[in-house]
Formats: structure tokens, C-alpha cells, sequence
């Protein structure tokens, strides 16, 4: 079942929609199968935020999944992966369907289920994909329908980070690649994207692809990232860059994006020592299955020590339900308490945090363990990966580490415009794409 107290972390009541939003809107109360895609700042966890809240009646049973588990802790739902029990995919497709379907709890979970929301499709892998789908069907006893008959709708832009290569693409010969379909792309893709599989085919999504950027006012910088997003390093795209390319003062009051962990923990480090005065530590409370607390502190949002002083510069971690602040809002510590933490963010307002609680679901979607601590992180440094979906006040990006494509289109999009960015340095190398995502959107538009 869908996590209600999820569901109202923003608060879509009041907001105007774009002609894109509201057409994805209509397409999403109908009964089809449906892609949702866009670019960064498009307004997809909007418009889902709002099919969630406007559209459960109680007469369907929906499964809310993410394809990683910091995804899943933020949305309120279950990984991909534990609800269809793929496990590691140990063994090959035919072997994790066939033990996914020996289990009598993956078989009434999916019998019991209607309707499927997946978060973040582009990190889902052909492999998995495909298994998902042949374990609905054999589960579900409805072997001539896609799904079983589970209502799909998958949300996620192909162009952002793509999903983990853990065996090589030549391996993986169950339901092959569709030649006809894209046989415009002239070489073998780079990635293994559930979207070149016959299951993408055969699931007939009805797609809806954001065009209007609405977290970015910028109509410029908005045209530059559509053209990095595709690959495109053009003369106006390096103009605009090359500008922006300047060392970062000590005393700059924003985010340091790296595609590192260390390099973040070290700047984070580093920039709290030099503040005056006494640490003071919040110890996150972990309650739940031993198992399921490891997980949440590989994913969740908050670490297992929040260490903090005044003064120090911290990113907001969830959305406000009344829209004060959203996930990447950053403000600076002024007081703090043993149970609340007052924080002045950027704009000058002033916040009184009390702790939160995120969840890690089982299966079945009921709670595993919880995770309670203040919903803030140091924000001195951040990760690409760590900052996807979120949107920051100020951004200073390091894009010379780059390695997967889209983490450069990823960290430039953090910000609402250009002159809220500033760059350490990149190389044009990091704009690449993957020509198979290239034809997939061109196809799809």
C-alpha cells in the first residue's frame, strides 16, 4: 500500500500547472500504461506528488517502487528490486523467475496489487526489467498479458544517470534487442536500458514528455542544458561554460558538487573545523530489522551522526509539506537544541526543525526500520549522484571526474539559473551520450 504520510510532503493544492503537466495529469487518470520522461526541473515529481495525493479512492491497491534505495527512503515506497524479489539477479533471468515464483509471498503481493508506480526507471537494467515482467505474468496466471495485467506507470528521463553495468551486454541474450524498432542506432548501446527491450515494447506505454523547464526562469541557460542533455557541446554551450569557470572563494555560501564521496566528506570536514565554537552531535535512532537498518544507512538521507556546529552551512534533505523549503534548500545554522535546530535559509527566512522520520519498507510495504534525525546534511559538498532531484540555491560543480553519462547534465541542472553556478572545471568528453538514448527520445518526440 502507498505511504500516505509520503504523499503529502508537498503540497500541490495550490500550484499552476504547465500545458505539458496538465496533459500529463489527464493521461495519468487514464487506465493506460504510462511513460512519464522530461528533462531536469520539468516537473515530473510534481505532477506525480499530485496523481498520488488526487488519485487514490481506496478501490485500488498501488505499489509505490524506486529503482535505488535513497529513491524509495525519499518517495515513501519499496525498492523494485524486493517487490518483484530479484534479489542480486543471481543466476540469470530464468533462474530469478524461477525462484521468484516458488515464493508464495511475491505471488500474493502481486495478485493482490493493481497498479505499479516506478520512480527513477532509468537506473532499472534490461535484466531486471524483463525478470519483473515474467514474474507478474507467471504470479499474476495471466501468461498472455504484459504485466499480468499490473497497470504500469514509470517515471525517469534516460538522459540523466543510467542504470549500473554488472555483466557485459553480449551476455544477456533472453529477449533480445528489437533490430526494426531502433535500427537507426549505428552502434551497439553503451548501457543495458530496459527501454531496448521487447518487455518495453510489448508494455505499450502511452509516453508524456516534459518539455517546460519550471525550476529554472532562465529561458537561455534553459536552451544550453537541452543541448547538453543531448550530447550537443556546442559553441554557445562552451561560451556559456567557459564563463562560469572560475576558482571558488573560501567563503562561498553554496554547494560544492563532486562526483566523489571522499573529496565531499573531506570538504565538509574541513569547512566545519573552521568554524568558532563547540561541535554538537545528533546520533540518528535507528529502530527495526538488523538487516533493514544496514540498509537505511546506505540510503537514507541522513547519516548516522549528524555532527554540526553554528554557523554551518546545511541542505534540507525532504519538501516541506507547506513549501517553506524544498529537498537541496540551503540555509546556515543559528541555534541549536537538543530537540530543534533553528536554520536561516538563503532567502533570510527563518526555520525552526524538529526531527523526522524516514522509513526503509519490506516488501509488502509496511515498515522495516526508521531512521529519526533532523532531515539536514552538511552542505558544503554534496555528490552528483546524492544531489539528483534536488534544487540548489548555489552550485559550484567539479566536472573533470566525471564517468557516467549524464552526471554532468545532472549537476549543472541543480540550479533555477546560470548565475547561480559557478564551475571548477570539465572536459567536453562529459557531455556524452549514449547514441541508443539519443534515438529513443527522437522516436519518442
Amino acid at each position: 500500500m502507498v505511504n500516505q504520510e509520503a504523499l503529502t510532503s508537498v503540497n500541490t493544492n495550490d500550484l499552476k500547472w504547465t500545458a505539458d503537466q496538465t496533459l500529463a495529469i489527464a493521461k495519468l487518470n487514464s487506465a493506460n500504461n504510462i511513460f512519464l520522461t522530461g528533462g531536469a526541473g520539468t516537473g515530473k515529481s510534481t505532477v506525480i506528488q499530485n496523481y498520488l495525493r488526487q488519485g487514490l479512492d481506496g478501490t485500488k491497491t498501488t505499489a509505490v517502487l524506486a529503482s535505488t534505495g535513497t529513491a524509495a527512503i525519499l518517495l515513501g515506497g519499496r525498492t523494485f528490486h524486493s517487490f518483484f524479489g530479484l534479489g542480486i539477479m543471481e543466476g540469470g533471468i530464468e533462474n530469478v523467475v524461477a525462484r521468484a515464483t516458488k515464493h508464495q509471498g511475491i505471488i500474493q503481493r502481486l495478485r493482490k496489487t493493481d497498479h505499479v508506480l516506478l520512480d527513477e526507471i532509468s537506473m532499472i537494467g534490461s535484466a531486471e526489467w524483463i525478470a519483473a515482467e515474467k514474474i507478474a505474468r507467471v504470479a499474476r496466471k495471466r501468461n498472455a498479458e504484459p504485466w499480468g495485467g499490473l497497470r504500469i506507470v514509470a517515471i525517469g528521463d534516460f538522459a540523466q544517470l543510467p542504470p549500473v553495468v554488472k555483466t557485459p551486454m553480449r551476455s544477456m541474450n533472453q529477449d533480445p534487442f528489437s533490430q526494426d524498432l531502433f535500427s537507426q542506432v549505428v552502434q551497439e548501446p553503451e548501457k543495458p536500458w530496459c527501454f531496448l527491450t521487447e518487455t518495453w515494447q510489448k508494455t505499450e506505454f502511452d509516453s508524456i514528455n516534459l518539455k517546460e523547464v519550471v525550476r529554472s526562469t532562465d529561458a537561455y541557460w534553459n536552451e544550453i542544458l537541452n543541448e547538453l542533455r543531448w550530447g550537443n557541446f556546442t559553441l554557445r554551450a562552451k561560451e556559456v561554460l567557459d564563463e562560469r569557470v572560475k576558482k571558488v572563494p573560501l567563503e562561498f555560501q553554496g554547494t560544492r558538487l563532486f562526483s566523489r564521496r571522499a573529496q565531499v566528506d573531506r570538504l565538509n570536514h574541513e569547512r566545519l573545523h573552521t568554524l568558532p565554537g563547540g561541535v554538537k552531535e545528533y546520533n540518528t535512532v535507528y529502530i527495526g530489522q538488523a538487516q533493514r537498518i544496514d540498509e537505511l544507512k546506505r540510503n537514507a538521507p541522513v547519516g548516522e551522526m549528524l555532527i554540526l556546529k553554528e554557523g554551518a552551512l546545511v541542505m534540507f534533505r525532504q519538501n516541506d509539506p507547506e513549501l517553506k523549503y524544498v529537498n537541496g534548500t540551503l540555509g546556515t545554522i543559528i541555534r541549536l537544541k537538543d530537540d530543534e535546530v533553528r536554520v536561516e535559509l538563503l532567502n533570510g527566512r527563518t526555520i525552526d526543525l524538529k526531527p523526522t522520520t524516514f522509513n526503509v519498507l519490506d516488501a509488502e510495504g509496511n515498515p522495516a526500520a526508521t531512521a529519526t534525525n533532523f532531515p539536514l546534511n552538511l552542505a558544503w559538498a554534496c555528490t552528483i549522484h546524492k544531489a539528483q532531484g534536488a534544487t540548489l540555491d548555489k552550485a559550484h560543480v567539479d566536472l573533470r571526474g566525471v564517468w557516467e553519462h549524464g552526471q554532468s547534465y545532472v549537476a549543472l541542472s541543480r540550479v533555477r539559473s546560470v548565475e547561480d553556478l559557478t564551475i571548477e572545471g570539465y572536459t567536453p568528453n562529459g557531455f556524452k551520450i549514449d547514441p541508443a538514448v539519443q534515438d529513443f527520445y527522437r522516436r519518442l518526440t
